[in-house]
């Protein structure tokens, strides 16, 4: 059991004592374990004294409302703290939010915001659909439906087109009580059924706009409970719907989708064995003994691995890290009736005596990321005391003491989810299989030049398109080593670009004969008269180091040299992270201009200078078919 003054005082005496990681990470600690209105009013004024000490994530949320937020707002912004994110929030004047998205000069534009969340209540949107349904004739409950519907995609149209930020709405909930009591499941158009209908259109409406989220917000309130929701008391003297104890839970869900649109997501997750996938301790209890089946309570380890499957299928890389013998610990994974998870899922494996931020520092070097892009899950709270310590950068989650809540924890962590998923996402898991694959080459072949050779690489370049823009805005949103300037986009903003006359955004895919890598490269230049600036230039770490980044650079010569450029012009901005980049243009001819605070400014004389595809690439440029075109680009301001 916490003791919450001895860690606030800890968390004091770090912050005297200018010890700024270990004081957020006490901080943190103390959010998790107490996530109340006054755990994040102190937490937020303790975090005032950290801004600008720590690698925290800028993310600036405008909330449009119908209903006050102002006691979520500080819980969301303690939620978003504990997770990486420092939250800005605008929020909007009551009951102005069609005011705020139609004019231009309002506040909402001015300031500019990541992320515009819509949380509109049914009853002051549709009113007659809350109360007095049973009164309504079928067809005002049907133009109540539609006016609804009309009004939502109009407003959310206009703000599409003004703004590029990412749109989460929520969607309109179901009142407590049915109107129409147990005749409402033999109504055909019935009071629950019309809000699903309005609903069902606005998700139909989202799926067909870029950066455009709904937000169940029934569902919330569903999962809370319906009745035990809503406080009609604070309704009706505060304008707001709900009790106490249930803002936290609609504050989480807000920052759910908040952590894929600042980027503070993980790219693996590293599970430890005994008692995490498997009840019991392998070395001891056998195959035979270990607790992993559908009673009680093998079914909760079977639940947690459903749920790591669940997540690998959203392009998460799966990894071990445990205390054991290796041969006992694979036998298990591989013959045991129990395991859903088998040795082809696991992108790296690290079986051994070792410690475990060893192995995690091991994992991410394997695996080509960051430290900072793994979460680590295990039963004992000694090991995950040591990561928090050793490797603060590592997302730990938390588990329970009680097994059955492993599964509802790992869901619930914010750093695995997703706004899009893409065919390369789904298709990451093979991607490392094939990898170990061309290791394994690499380590037969004599030289260096026979291994690239061995490999028969193709790479196709193309301008960007409707199927391939939420690739290339995950790309610069989450590639760190191999980015010479870390400028991060949003599909919007790619959409953009590639529909301006004075830009080009292009997409390279890289194949080689164990496999498709898929979507793994990105240019981005801006035509400036002669020279062509290139604003991002980037690969996926699956790459690094095969020469692929030259003949992306020989399309990009070429290209600009057809347009009629001179030269080719860009910075490398130096970022913690990105130094594999930092040779790039003096290895390829480029010259140096000048230097600043940001980076460095490398020029390439077109007339003089011939960078070539390397003889073992193939390159193969493509162009969009007419059926794979841009729609409108928005304005972005």
């Amino acid at each position: 059991m916490m003791n919450v003054s001895e860690v606030r005082e800890q968390i004091e005496k770090d912050l005297v004592g200018e010890r700024y990681q270990e004081a957020y990470a006490g901080l943190v600690e103390l959010w998790r374990a107490q996530p109340t209105t006054a755990t994040a009013v102190y937490t937020l004024a303790r975090a005032e004294r950290l801004r600008g000490r720590l690698p925290l994530t800028p993310c600036r949320l405008a909330i449009l409302r119908s209903f006050t937020v102002e006691p979520l707002v500080p819980l969301a912004r303690a939620m978003a703290l504990a997770g990486g994110i420092d939250l800005t929030v605008q929020t909007g004047d009551f009951n102005a939010y069609a005011q705020e998205i139609l004019d231009p000069g309002s506040r909402l534009h001015q300031f500019a915001p990541d992320a515009v969340l819509l949380a509109v209540q049914t009853r002051d949107i549709a009113p007659e659909l809350w109360d007095g349904f049973p009164s309504l004739s079928e067809e005002r409950r049907q133009a109540a439906a539609e006016r609804v519907i009309a009004e939502l995609e109009g407003l959310l149209a206009r703000l599409r087109e003004s703004s590029a930020a990412h749109i989460i709405v929520h969607g309109l909930e179901l009142p407590p009580h049915a109107g129409l009591g147990i005749l409402e499941s033999r109504a055909s158009a019935g009071q629950r059924e019309s809000i699903r209908e309005i609903n069902r259109r606005l998700r139909e409406f989202a799926a067909t706009r870029r950066g455009v989220h709904l937000l169940d917000y029934d569902e919330v309130i569903a999962g809370y409970g319906r009745e035990r929701w809503y406080d009609e008391r604070r309704w009706l003297t505060m304008r707001l719907p709900m009790v106490a104890d249930a803002m936290p839970r609609l504050a989480e869900e807000w920052v759910r989708y908040l952590h894929p649109i600042a980027g503070r997501i993980c790219k693996a997750l590293v599970v430890d064995l005994d008692n995490t996938l498997w009840g019991g301790v392998i070395g001891e209890d056998g195959m035979e003994g270990i607790q992993l089946d559908a009673g009680y309570p093998g079914a909760a380890f079977q639940a947690l691995q459903r749920a790591i499957l669940d997540l690998r299928d959203r392009g998460v890389l799966v990894a071990i890290s445990s205390k054991n013998n290796a041969a006992d610990a694979l036998a298990a994974i591989e013959r045991h009736p129990g395991m859903r998870l088998r040795p082809e899922h696991f992108a790296a494996m690290r079986i051994d005596w070792n410690d475990k931020a060893a192995n995690l520092r091991a994992i991410a070097s394997e695996l080509n990321i960051g430290v900072d892009a793994i979460a680590f899950l295990d039963d004992n709270p000694a090991e995950r005391a040591l990561i928090r310590r050793e490797l603060p950068e590592a997302t730990v989650i938390e588990l329970p003491a009680d097994p059955m809540g492993f599964a509802a924890a790992l869901r619930r962590s914010p750093v695995f989810e997703r706004l899009t998923i893409s065919a390369e996402d789904r298709e990451r898991g093979r991607y490392y299989a094939e990898q170990r694959q061309r290791s394994d080459l690499q380590h037969s072949t004599a030289s260096l030049d026979d291994y690239y050779r061995s490999l028969a690489q193709r790479v196709a370049v193309r301008p960007a398109d409707a199927q391939t823009v939420p690739r290339i805005a995950q790309l610069t949103q989450k590639t760190n080593q191999f980015n010479l300037t870390t400028r991060r986009y949003t599909e919007q903003q790619i959409e953009a670009l590639a529909g301006a006359p004075d830009s080009r955004v292009y997409s390279a895919r890289v194949e080689d004969r164990f496999g498709d890598h898929g979507l793994v490269g990105v240019a981005i230049v801006r035509a400036h008269d002669a020279v062509w600036e290139i604003d991002a230039f980037l690969l996926s770490c699956r790459v690094i180091g095969r020469t692929v980044e030259t003949a992306l650079l020989a399309f990009l010569a070429a290209e600009a040299r057809a347009a009629g450029a001179a030269r080719l012009a860009g910075w490398f901005l130096p970022t913690k992270k990105n130094a594999p980049a930092e040779a790039f243009y003096p290895s390829h001819q480029f010259q140096l201009a000048r230097k600043s605070d940001e980076g460095t400014w490398w020029t390439l004389d077109l007339a003089t200078a011939e960078i070539a595809c390397p003889e073992w690439i193939e390159l193969a440029p493509g162009a969009p078919s007419a059926s794979s075109a841009l729609p409108d680009a928005p304005r972005i301001h």
